[in-house]
């Protein structure tokens, strides 16, 4: 499979010389590894999912940390999380020596802890999601972006289904003590259902006979292995009764299609869910862009009890805004437009010495020769490849 160049190469570069350890966090297959492998050739590696590693370092922390050459990839680190405190002591000692320890890891939570913990000031955190468009055109909505379907897509179908058999027999029991698998994935199946919907755990306990905590752990779980991604509402006092619910979707556009039984273009082009999935697939990318360049992810959507609703709100610098509203038709209005209109003018009223909002309409590329017309003044009406590109 041939390398592509991953967006945040440059964050990891500028994060080895600057701290003793560099901790990955992200999906598993998301391509971690060979990122790392690929950045640092001479470093020495070794995975923490190899039983016979495991039981090294378990019989002998200290003789095992002792005998590693360093710099020192430490693969999937989640399974053994008292790693952290023994690559602490020996931080300890060489504290100016930079780009150490490479540790990955697809469980965000128990890492965070670790780090947390342990790793306080001698560790970078940095994310990688799975393949961007930017970073390949051949990512699509259809396919996602996982580095092996990108690379195989004829082979997607197979490689989901065997990624949701390993993610549930691994992670999922990894994480928490899920008794009843089948009914877990029946649960991912209503879920990808819901994609883009405001976020009713209620609604998602009735149909699978189980309670409202089940499902709260079962979110949970998703979320520390980024599978979902969740997008809060934008809180600020408009003087408007807002919706309080997170939006929720399947973080990766592939995994949803699949998910929903979409196994073809054409498929998908009928689906109901098209509108949807094209949303949660440009929200993917703009979180992707955000992580790559090393930021946190800063994405909102607004909605308020009387039907004012905005897809996405991106917090820029100096109080400035950025809307963005995403239609999977080729064919755009100004009334399409019209609920960024109206929010821009609240926020206007509400932020009179912030820097301004910037209005984006994303839809799908129309018919080649065919130009994209004004929808409305301030708002900038773009196929979504460009939009992407100015990310």
């Amino acid at each position: 499979m041939r390398y592509i160049r991953r967006q945040l190469e440059e964050q990891v570069l500028r994060a080895v010389k600057g701290f003793p350890a560099v901790v990955l966090t992200g999906p598993r297959r998301a391509g971690k590894t060979l990122l790392l492998r690929r950045l640092f050739p001479k470093a020495s590696y070794f995975l923490l999912e190899d039983p016979d590693v495991v039981a090294r370092f378990q019989a002998d922390p200290q003789g095992f940390l002792d005998a590693v050459p360093t710099p020192a990839i430490l693969d999937e680190v989640q399974n053994v999380p008292e790693v952290f405190a023994f690559v602490r002591s020996r931080i300890d000692r060489r504290p100016r020596r930079t780009g150490q320890w490479l540790l990955t890891g697809s469980q965000e939570s128990p890492l965070m802890r670790g780090v947390t913990e342990s790793m306080a000031g001698r560790a970078a955190v940095l994310q990688l999601l799975p393949l961007s468009w930017r970073e390949t055109p051949k990512v699509s909505l259809w396919r996602g972006g996982y580095p092996e379907v990108v690379a195989r897509p004829g082979g997607a179908r197979l490689w989901f289904s065997s990624y949701l058999q390993t993610y549930l027999e691994r992670d999922v029991r990894a994480v928490t003590a899920v008794k009843d698998l089948a009914l877990f994935r029946r649960f991912l199946a209503l879920l990808a259902s819901r994609h883009g919907q405001v976020l009713n755990k209620t609604d998602l306990a009735a149909p699978l006979g189980v309670s409202v905590p089940t499902i709260a752990q079962w979110l949970g779980v998703l979320e520390t292995t980024a599978q979902i991604l969740i997008v809060p509402p934008f809180y600020e006092n408009l003087g408007k009764r807002l919706i309080k619910s997170p939006k929720i979707y399947v973080a990766d556009a592939g995994l949803a299609c699949h998910l929903l039984g979409i196994d073809t273009a054409g498929e998908l082009a009928r689906s109901p869910f098209r509108g949807a999935l094209f949303e949660g697939f440009i929200a993917a990318e703009m979180a992707k862009a955000q992580v790559n360049a090393g930021g946190r992810r800063e994405l909102y959507y607004f909605r308020d009890q009387q039907g004012l609703e905005v897809d996405f709100l991106v917090p820029g610098r100096a109080g400035a805004v950025a809307l963005v509203e995403c239609k999977a038709g080729r064919t755009v209005t100004p009334a399409m437009a019209a609920p960024m209109q109206r929010l821009a003018e609240a926020l206007k009223r509400k932020r009179a010495k912030a820097a301004g909002t910037r209005m984006f309409l994303v839809h799908q590329s129309p018919q080649a020769g065919t130009p994209t017309p004004a929808v409305a003044p301030g708002v900038r009406a773009l196929p979504w490849q460009e939009f992407l590109e100015e990310l």
